[in-house]
């Protein structure tokens, strides 16, 4: 891990605890909810087929919401937008997910009673549109988590508890069909790719998103979102894309019990090489 590159990226203090994400924010809404599902599955829905969002007031991941629930005839769909590296434990944390929702959509039903509850089906998609390689579609299952049981004798046993999650590459020229189907998925993928082409014309993570937002609202792309929400989409992207660097530092230089250290300094303010010497230094104390 280059020190100068987490130089680069804590330039400019981000402040942890702005939770939305650009793409929870542009896609809560029941109609554009129901236009963007209507592409993931390549089906047409009247619009009068009702969409309620549902999604959790705390995170699905302790950085950010960038999780969107709701509920569309008779399914109960989680969308999630991954930046970082696609998570090989995402289906363990989905299936924490939904359950949590389902107790907050039973509310106080009594699940003991001897009467049938009936329950969205879910469904589960990962919108990728991260920087590194990753094929246009992949399912991650809960069952590949499973350990051997060859203990048992048993070569392979069928699981009897299953959760796939569809991850879909949505960065530009990938899933062309879908993202085309969503005039504003499309528009987001443009805007997101815009930042990423500037950037590595070296130019600084903030110039940047500003340079994209410029160039988006002058090209009718996302023009009424970032002129109504410019400083929110600064500071949500800087946030975001910032913090999944930052991540890196427990991930490859601290112990997993040290994490909630990490993340209360980072919620401090501290720079990536301050929290590096914190860490050198209770290192140094603990030896002594």
């Amino acid at each position: 891990m280059q020190i100068a590159f987490f130089r680069h990226i804590y330039s400019m203090k981000v402040n942890i605890k702005f939770k939305n994400s650009v793409f929870s924010l542009l896609f809560n809404d029941p109609d554009i909810l129901r236009e963007l599902y209507c592409a993931l599955k390549g089906v047409k829905l009247p619009d009068n087929v009702p969409v309620v969002i549902n999604t959790l007031e705390d995170v699905l991941f302790m950085d950010r919401i960038n999780d969107i629930s709701f509920e569309i005839g008779g399914k109960l769909v989680v969308l999630i937008e991954h930046q970082s590296t696609v998570n090989p434990n995402i289906a363990l944390r989905l299936l924490m997910y939904i359950a949590r929702i389902y107790e907050k959509i039973i509310g106080n039903g009594n699940i003991y009673s001897t009467k049938k509850i009936n329950i969205p089906m879910p469904e589960f998609f990962v919108l990728y549109n991260g920087a590194d390689s990753y094929p246009d579609e992949e399912t991650l299952k809960l069952s590949d988590m499973f350990k051997s049981v060859k203990d048992l004798g048993l070569e392979k046993a069928e699981p009897v508890l299953e959760l796939q999650v569809k991850v879909l590459n949505i960065n530009e020229g990938r899933n062309e069909a879908i993202v085309k189907r969503c005039s504003l998925l499309a528009q987001y993928t443009a805007f997101v790719g815009k930042v990423r082409e500037i950037e590595k014309e070296g130019y600084a993570r903030e110039e940047s998103i500003k340079k994209a937002v410029a160039f988006c609202k002058n090209h009718d792309i996302l023009k009424q979102f970032l002129v109504n929400n410019a400083s929110e989409v600064l500071n949500m992207l800087m946030t975001e894309w910032n913090w999944d660097d930052a991540k890196q530092v427990w991930q490859d230089e601290a112990r997993e019990e040290e994490r909630e250290y990490v993340l209360k300094l980072l919620d401090q303010g501290l720079s990536v090489d301050e929290i590096k010497q914190h860490l050198k230094q209770e290192a140094r104390e603990n030896e002594e």
